[in-house]
């Protein structure tokens, strides 16, 4: 079957190029039993892919079975993929077979690949390479003849670098990978899609169908469509349902289209010549380092006031950075040149910072300064870590690692 005809039966419309290659690598690699990975962004039409791949392979009178791994609990994920015998766990009360004993011969699509757990990727690994599993609570071995199709809009690669995802699977299920573009990489579409959502929604509802001035088409093409093809259908059915004019101007267009929410949350500031891709951790340290200097210098004016000489003033206007809780860490815009890379490369984390007081001067560590940020964080949000995290601007997988680190325990 060539493009255009995969097209009129699965009912897919563009003429983006792109697009074409992907169904055409569908088709192509249909007639045998490799496994396909498709990646794309959530909303492009990724599950469509995997019944061009089962039609029009010798498995389409089989079993075709799609599952959405994301929407399925971690503590039965197993179960109903690779089923369970009788009293496996709590409320077992039976044996039951999983979707690869179910779609034995046939097609099993899986949605959302990158949300399975490590314990279940292990599991389908031995399936891939063998086409054997074992159910939940079982000894005995099984055999499954399953074509997998995997789908997934998170990036992999990035996953194994976090430890999220096993390097050795993913290379098993990106036997054969097929992209699908984003709906705002195929601009030449979005008319094309917008016609057909507003032609079909004005049928169902025996209304006009919407059209849009020359204004708003450039308006609806040049947007950023986050949702991609699904939430232009969804703002096609609003406008056609909301508005009772027909002809829809980029005026009325725009109150449709959302504006990107940006966040308000708390975040350590980069300096204008702070190096890209500084971590945070790094940032923190830059600003300590800062600190260091900044306090140091109030030393020094100190030892001159009592000295009798006059103090300058030019030197302290403080800049805040970030606040937690109460707390406000703050960064001072200095008249001297700048701190340059090498003295910041230089900075040891653990060095003690001395800084002036009354009599005694006190030491204080990054580590020690680092914890206390983290403390009065969790304290400011009542031991709600996922708050605590976005309040310090850190992950929330780097907070629990820090509080394991230094022994917090509130």
């Amino acid at each position: 079957m060539d493009v255009q005809a995969i097209k009129r039966t699965f009912g897919i419309i563009g003429t983006d190029p792109e697009l074409d290659r992907a169904i055409g690598i569908a088709a192509q690699v249909a007639a045998t039993d490799l496994t396909v990975l498709i990646t794309g962004e959530s909303g492009t039409g990724k599950d469509v892919f995997p019944k061009i791949i089962h039609q029009n392979s010798a498995r389409k009178h089989g079993q075709y079975f799609a599952v959405n791994c994301g929407a399925i609990p971690e503590g039965t994920i197993d179960s109903e993929l690779f089923g369970h015998e009788k009293g496996a766990f709590t409320g077992a009360v039976g044996e039951r077979k999983g979707y690869f004993e179910i779609a034995d011969k046939g097609t099993l699509f899986l949605d959302e690949v990158g949300e399975l757990p490590l314990s279940t990727q292990a599991r389908l690994l031995r399936v891939l390479e063998n086409g054997e599993f074992i159910r939940v609570g079982g000894s005995k071995v099984m055999k499954t003849n399953v074509r997998i199709v995997a789908a997934t809009n998170v990036d992999l690669p990035l996953a194994i670098e976090k430890g999220r995802f096993r390097e050795d699977l993913y290379y098993r299920l990106n036997t054969i990978p097929i992209h699908i573009p984003a709906l705002r990489e195929r601009k030449a579409d979005i008319p094309l899609l917008f016609r057909k959502f507003a032609s079909d929604f004005a049928e169902r509802n025996h209304i006009p169908a919407i059209t849009l001035t020359p204004d708003a088409m450039k308006m609806m093409e040049n947007y950023r469509w986050d949702g991609n093809v699904r939430q232009l259908k969804n703002v096609t059915e609003q406008i056609s349902i909301m508005e009772t004019e027909r002809t829809i101007t980029a005026e009325t267009l725009a109150k449709y289209l959302p504006v990107r929410v940006q966040s308000n949350l708390p975040v350590l500031l980069p300096r204008e010549d702070t190096p890209e891709g500084m971590s945070e951790r790094d940032l923190l340290y830059r600003v300590l380092f800062d600190m260091k200097k900044d306090i140091a210098e109030l030393r020094a004016q100190v030892n001159n006031i009592s000295s009798g000489h006059p103090m300058e003033t030019n030197y302290a206007q403080a800049t805040p950075v970030t606040q937690i809780g109460d707390t406000v860490v703050t960064r001072v815009n200095q008249t001297e040149p700048e701190t340059n890379d090498q003295e910041f490369a230089e900075f040891v984390p653990a060095e003690e910072t001395h800084y002036a007081s009354s009599s005694n001067p006190e030491t204080l560590s990054l580590e020690h300064h680092e914890k206390e940020m983290i403390i009065k964080a969790l304290e400011a949000h009542r031991g709600k870590r996922k708050d605590a995290a976005k309040a310090l601007g850190i992950s929330e997988r780097t907070l629990y690692r820090k509080i394991n680190e230094y022994g917090i325990n509130l």
